[in-house]
């Protein structure tokens, strides 16, 4: 059991070398490619851990492994960034359903809000708030 602590305590304080020496450049990495500081940080930590919970990625080749593992890291995010986008882009075009029975309602008491307005005005003023209404200039009025 004391060989078992002492690795771990070794493992640790590799990790704890390791991740100080080269934390704020992988970051940079993470950061370039996403164009999100704080996910960066995220990505970042996400990269050390799986490079703790990998013993062969440990030893000469560590820092190699863990540059390669933040670009994959940020390429996967960027992916998913554009995914996401994509999908959020589509489901606004077809966000043009039938109304619900809310909406139809709201409209319905918006308008008759506007009606009671214009009624209350003069005929002209009624008639200047409506073409305004419509983008025209002031000199089209």
């Amino acid at each position: 059991m004391a060989a078992t602590a002492r690795m771990k305590v070794r493992s640790d304080e590799a990790l704890d070398r390791i991740f100080r020496a080269h934390y704020e450049r992988i970051t940079r990495v993470i950061g370039r490619v996403i164009h999100d500081q704080a996910r960066a940080e995220e990505l970042a930590a996400e990269v050390f851990l799986k490079w703790w919970k990998s013993p062969l990625a440990h030893g000469d080749h560590a820092e190699g492994w863990l540059y390669r593992s933040a670009v994959r890291k940020a390429l996967d995010e960027w992916r998913s960034q554009s995914r996401r986008a994509r999908f959020e882009q589509l489901f606004r075009l077809q966000s043009g359903s039938p109304p619900t029975p809310e909406h139809l309602y709201a409209a319905g008491v918006e308008q008759q809000r506007v009606r009671t307005v214009l009624g209350v005005l003069k005929a002209r003023d009624s008639e200047v708030l409506l073409l305004r209404a419509e983008e025209l200039s002031y000199q089209e009025i």
